[in-house]
């Protein structure tokens, strides 16, 4: 099976630096991807109102383990969405975890081009205070 290489891509948020627009790998693009999925609030994009997921609202509420599942399932789907192409759906695990003040958001996933395990971990709420 032939891989494709690691490629250099626009970086998220979008900037101009001296040597012309940011730049990034694969891999990096893909974690501001999810940190776009993370952290926009479905409604957010006018042209696109289902994209997000929005996990400031569930900071603080309740440690239902049925609401965690649910909540997980639909950030999922929503990955699944964003990174179609990217990254290999039946990798994709989600785990949710939370105590007082904070959301810990774990996210594993195989890049399907260049077949390399990643994971990734979200703290929300921690220095946050909107």
């Amino acid at each position: 099976m032939s891989r494709m290489p690691e490629r250099d891509s626009l970086a998220f948020p979008f900037a101009i630096e001296a040597d012309g627009a940011r730049r990034c790998g694969r891999a990096d693009q893909i974690r501001q991807r999810i940190e776009q999925v993370l952290f926009t609030a479905p409604g957010e994009r006018i042209y696109r109102p289902a994209f997000g997921f929005g996990a400031r609202r569930l900071v603080f509420a309740a440690p239902d383990s049925l609401l965690r599942e649910t909540a997980a399932q639909q950030l999922s789907a929503s990955l699944a969405e964003a990174l179609r192409g990217e990254v290999d759906p039946a990798t994709l695990r989600v785990d949710l975890h939370s105590d007082e003040a904070r959301l810990i958001i774990e996210i594993r996933y195989r890049l399907a081009a260049i077949d390399r395990q990643e994971r990734q971990t979200f703290v929300v709420g921690e220095g946050w205070h909107g």
